[in-house]
């Protein structure tokens, strides 16, 4: 061994490498450390519907997983949130790769403004943030080019499924248009949704403009499309973050009639977002983390929108806090802030608020109508925030 030409024997040699290595100069290989991680040897996690974009990439990280740490991973297809986050609750999944009902979850609204469920303490671990977006699709005979277009079509929601519906709404509300403007037409699950494009029982659906479902209909006799939210109008995008404000104008450049030269600014946010409860111990969430950050690139070509995993891609300020494990994961990758820190502290800090105002709203003998008991909830809930100064977004 040389340092600026002089050779050193081999005791010296030997003692300045363990040196080194002592004080962590010399670094393990990100292949070396995902060898040494330790996660269960069956993994269970949550996602939409088989042949959606957020279930085969649950597919293709299990694979991974399977491949790099030796975990059998079982991917639960399920067709709403509340189904997708029954087992995590009931501690028979550790994970899920949810959509942005995580938000209603954690908010305890919509579907989750309910005795049985109420505000959950959900975490973050990674999300994909790529070429696509989700928004409204529509089938290209409905003769729609613009959103505002989409008045008296029939527009699909889905039962049980608020990220779904409000993710509609709120494409809607780009076009100056309410659910009342349009015709919705109930189905059972996501999937059902989309074969209802495909037979002509509905105009338009929401998807990411990646998913297996989107290609379906692309492929059929009807086409699809995807009327563009430019960014520049600041009305209509004010609308939108009325209804959802976890959305934002995104140029998407993979999905149908979209390339890198032929763009669409759509309404987007990460997708899927792969999360766990508090509750979720923090060395199983940390394994799962740290694996997908270091062993990215045996992933990332797998499947579509899979490659939006990158931790520079990473949201560390979005709408939810990180679970403890995904922190740790993330520091030691080096992409952890100051400005992360304080969000995290904050959102946090609105959990534990929400929480507590729940667990003291409970303590009330609530109503047992469920339509009466959202209604307390809610008013509840308000309550709360605005006694935490914190923003109440949902009425």
């Amino acid at each position: 061994m040389a340092i600026n030409g002089l050779s050193l024997p081999g005791f010296t040699r030997r003692k300045l490498f363990n040196a080194l290595a002592t004080v962590g100069l010399l670094a393990a290989s990100p292949s070396l450390l995902a060898q040494n991680l330790k996660l269960p040897a069956t993994i269970t996690v949550t996602a939409y519907d088989t042949g959606s974009s957020g279930f085969n990439m649950g597919v293709a990280i299990g694979k991974m997983l399977k491949d790099k740490q030796g975990s059998d991973v079982r991917v639960l297809p399920a067709g709403n949130d509340v189904a997708r986050l029954a087992p995590l609750k009931a501690n028979r999944a550790q994970a899920s790769f949810m959509g942005v009902g995580v938000y209603f979850a954690q908010e305890g609204v919509l579907e989750f403004a309910s005795r049985e469920w109420g505000p959950q303490p959900l975490r973050l671990m990674l999300s994909s943030i790529s070429c696509n977006a989700v928004s409204l699709a529509v089938a290209k005979d409905a003769g729609v080019k613009e959103v505002k277009d989409l008045r008296g079509k029939r527009v699909g929601v889905v039962v049980g499924s608020p990220a779904l519906n409000q993710n509609a709404f709120a494409v809607l509300a780009f076009g100056n248009l309410t659910p009342k403007d349009v015709k919705l037409v109930e189905f059972s699950s996501y999937g059902a949704m989309w074969k209802g494009i495909i037979n002509n029982e509905v105009d338009a659906a929401i998807a990411s403009t990646v998913s297996g479902q989107a290609k379906e209909a692309e492929a059929s006799p009807r086409g699809l499309m995807y009327p563009q939210t430019p960014a520049s109008d600041k009305e209509a995008w004010a609308r939108v973050r009325k209804v959802s404000p976890y959305y934002g104008p995104h140029t998407t450049t993979c999905g149908p009639g979209m390339s890198p030269q032929n763009p669409s600014v759509l309404p987007s946010y990460p997708y899927p977002i792969l999360m766990a409860y508090a509750s979720q111990p923090a060395d199983v969430v940390y394994g799962i983390t740290k694996s997908m950050i270091v062993n990215y690139d045996v992933y990332k070509d797998t499947t579509p929108g899979i490659d939006g995993f990158e931790l520079k891609r990473q949201d560390l300020t979005w709408a939810l806090p990180y679970h403890d494990g995904a922190v740790k994961a993330i520091k030691e990758s080096g992409a952890w802030t100051a400005e992360a820190e304080a969000h995290q502290q904050a959102v946090v800090k609105r959990q534990q608020v929400l929480q507590a105002t729940w667990n003291d709203f409970m303590k009330t003998n609530p109503p047992e109508d469920k339509e009466a008991f959202r209604k307390a909830w809610m008013s509840a809930r308000a309550a709360g925030l605005r006694k935490a100064n914190l923003d109440v977004i949902f009425e």
